[in-house]
């Protein structure tokens, strides 16, 4: 049985597209629209692909990279208060 993959806190910012999707290898995504940062957990190994979705009202998209989970930068951690 191959080992467990290590769950790992990254973060995504949007910078240059209206929305941009991250579809991960389960099916699910997360939607970041431009200007903002998503934090989220992700399995080593992992690769995510990065989508771009200029027009709400149509299905089309396009594929901007993939990338494997550990390339991407680690989430900042919360300060306690």
């Amino acid at each position: 049985m191959p080992p467990i993959p290590s769950k790992l806190r990254k973060a995504y910012v949007n910078v240059d597209h209206p929305t941009v999707i991250l579809r991960f290898e389960d099916g699910h995504e997360i939607r970041i629209a431009q200007g903002k940062v998503k934090t989220f957990d992700a399995y080593a190994g992992e690769v995510i692909r990065v989508v771009a979705h200029y027009d709400p009202s149509s299905k089309d998209r396009d594929l901007l990279e993939s990338i494997r989970a550990e390339d991407l930068p680690d989430a900042e951690p919360h300060e306690s208060r």
